[in-house]
């Protein structure tokens, strides 16, 4: 199975982009002059006092911060510096890193098909194609696939704007399109959350396989 590179023969890009030493030193941002939602700047300072090192929380802010922009963009990225008190520099170092930040504008919807090995095994590419066709030119459609989602279990999968989904058929692609088109609940049989679990505790959406009289 052929692996898609950059030329530089990596699966990653920019990390051979040489550094501008023309630029000025990176600087923290200033509280003054860097306007910060009040709702994103709750959500971030409460990330940070789950952690005993404050930059932990620099995933959830960031998170936070896509959430709302829609993007890690330069503006996003700048109001949790400012926040946490990092360098932005910092921070893309973050979203550059990890596949599920966006450095990019994208689309509303977002659909990532898992194509590591059990799921590629199960046709998750011809997958990944299906919903890439149904979608089309769409602009509020964010379709690409991913590494790996760690579902396994019900491969072939995808995570549809943040529920996992499976195992998928081809002509489920065009259901979640859509779906989403329609606002519509996204396969909600085949959605993870929902599957049935013995502990009713563990998901306070799925059904639970016995009762407590059951337990009893």
């Amino acid at each position: 199975m052929s692996v898609a590179r950059y030329d530089h023969g990596s699966r990653i890009p920019g990390w051979d982009d040489a550094v501008d030493l023309s630029k000025d030193p990176a600087s923290i941002p200033d509280p003054a002059l860097t306007p910060v939602p009040a709702e994103l700047r709750q959500q971030i300072e409460a990330a940070m006092a789950r952690y005993p090192d404050f930059r932990s929380a620099a995933i959830p802010a960031l998170h936070a911060a896509q959430e709302l922009h829609g993007w890690c963009s330069p503006e996003a990225i700048e109001q949790v510096a400012c926040v946490m008190r990092l360098t932005p520099a910092y921070l893309t170092a973050v979203v550059g890193f990890y596949d599920m930040f966006e450095s990019k504008p994208v689309g509303r919807n977002t659909v990532y098909v898992c194509t590591n090995i059990s799921c590629s095994l199960r046709g998750a590419r011809e997958l990944h194609a299906a919903v890439q066709q149904a979608a089309g030119d769409d602009p509020d459609f964010n379709v690409r696939a991913f590494e790996c989602l760690g579902a396994c279990d019900i491969a072939p999968m995808a995570s549809v704007n943040g529920a996992y989904v499976g195992p998928l058929e081809l002509s489920d692609a065009e259901r979640i399109v859509e779906q989403l088109r329609a606002g519509e609940d996204v396969l909600p049989e085949k959605q993870l959350l929902r599957r049935k679990v013995a502990d009713p505790r563990a998901s306070t959406d799925a059904p639970a396989l016995f009762d407590d009289e059951d337990r009893a």
